[in-house]
């Protein structure tokens, strides 16, 4: 089979799902929990239900992405908003294996390595003004769990305001800020975070005010730009009416900027654009380009709350700066300084709107971080993946088609795309 280039077009050898795919979530259907991949049973599909079955992830490059059948498809998600990069970015993969063959693995609190230390000075550079003190994670739910945690000790109150439509991830200590969808929270009310408030997104700054005023909040989490949300932009000044209610309430400011940031949405953090710096900012997905690892960035300030350590660590866990991780996101900040992501991405984004909207579809967003308004998302999704190309849905009903490829997507490949899209559109609306 010969190597992925990262800019083809797509190559279909089977149907979709193929032979392949099928017989190996066979085998993922007997071993996994049946909440985490969507399926359907053979004995299922018998009786007239929907065929879910997912195709089964093989390699990518690039833009590229190719199954255990050999079908080839353009990845128009980057995978969940991770490869920014491009899947497997040649700089990325060298520091892996550099880093892996040296050290996989260090001891978190207790002795710091090279690589944790190289970019924690890294991210200190590339930080908004005064952000130059970090939490690492592996996930985005342990960055914006570092930040309500960091925001309990700064402040001395627990509350959280957070926003109709957001998404922090699904842990237990930040599911309760969620606002995308109660079915991910009602299971576990009783655990979650007891404090938590929800005003809507763009809300007017007198709701703001009324939402802090008992004194209770000592958090307001936001996305500058609403990904699962619906990649939904707020109204122009808004972000500083929140910092300056929040502010004026005695409160923090932390920008979930796991999906936003980096030079995603044309800048190297989406409230650039709003000229606001938080308090406390959350990244990752890209950070580790493919690796799993996130941070919490603060003001020295903010972060000095936690206090010294005194030899045990209040906020760690075994993987605490994973030494490849940090490899990896070293070189991740590195690529997207010299490679001008932010640029790339702004181009890339105003090439697909003007492309889109000049075939009538309607596009929300900013830089490579779009939706495409329409009631036929999740219809979209199969017809477009039978197509070779991978998208997801977004919005709280599912009311549009959510793009974040990667930066290096083609000409071609967006052109593609494009058609794709009409053609899938045609069918679903036959």
């Amino acid at each position: 089979m010969q190597p992925l280039s990262g800019d083809q077009l797509p190559h279909l050898v089977t149907a979709i799902p193929g032979p392949a795919s099928r017989a190996q979530v066979d085998v993922l259907a007997r071993h996994e929990c049946p909440a985490v991949t969507a399926r359907r049973t053979r004995r299922a599909v018998s009786l007239g239900a929907a065929d879910d079955d997912p195709f089964v992830w093989s390699d990518a490059r690039g833009a590229n992405v190719r199954d255990v059948d050999g079908n080839v498809f353009v990845d128009l998600t980057a995978g969940f908003a991770v490869a920014l990069l491009g899947h497997a970015h040649p700089a990325v993969v060298a520091a892996v294996q550099d880093q892996v063959a040296r050290l996989p693995h260090a001891m978190g609190d207790a002795w710091p390595d090279h690589a944790r230390i190289a970019l924690l000075d890294r991210l200190a550079q590339i930080a908004p003004p005064g952000l130059d003190v970090a939490l690492l994670g592996l996930s985005g739910a342990d960055a914006v769990d570092a930040a309500v945690k960091t925001a309990v000790v700064a402040t001395g109150r627990p509350g959280v305001l957070a926003f109709d439509g957001g998404y922090h991830g699904l842990a237990l200590g930040v599911l309760g800020l969620q606002g995308y969808k109660a079915a991910f929270t009602t299971p576990f009310a009783a655990v979650t975070h007891g404090f938590v408030r929800h005003v809507p997104f763009g809300c007017p700054r007198a709701t703001l005010d009324d939402a802090l005023a008992d004194g209770s909040i000592g958090l307001v989490v936001v996305e500058p730009v609403q990904g699962r949300g619906g990649v939904r932009v707020p109204p122009d000044g808004w972000l500083a009416e929140v910092s300056e209610a929040a502010h004026a309430a005695g409160a923090l400011v932390a920008h979930d900027e796991i999906q936003t940031g980096l030079g995603r949405t044309g800048t190297w953090w989406a409230a650039e654009a709003d000229g606001v710096v938080p308090d406390l900012l959350c990244t990752g997905k890209a950070l580790g380009g493919g690796m799993p690892l996130s941070a919490c960035l603060g003001t020295r300030t903010v972060m000095e709350a936690w206090g010294a350590s005194t030899g045990e660590a209040l906020h760690t866990q075994t993987f605490l700066g994973h030494p490849v991780g940090c490899a990896a996101a070293s070189a991740v900040l590195d690529t997207i300084a010299s490679e001008r992501i932010p640029e790339r991405c702004a181009a890339l984004g105003r090439t697909l709107t003007d492309r889109l909207t000049a075939r009538g579809h309607a596009v929300q967003g900013r830089g490579a971080m779009l939706g495409v308004v329409t009631p036929h998302s999740l219809a979209l999704c199969r017809a477009l993946q039978r197509r070779g190309y991978i998208v997801l849905p977004a919005g709280q009903r599912a009311e549009v088609l959510c793009l974040t490829p990667p930066a290096t997507l083609s000409d071609a490949q967006a052109q593609g795309f494009v058609d794709a899209l009409d053609d899938a559109l045609a069918e679903v609306t036959a």
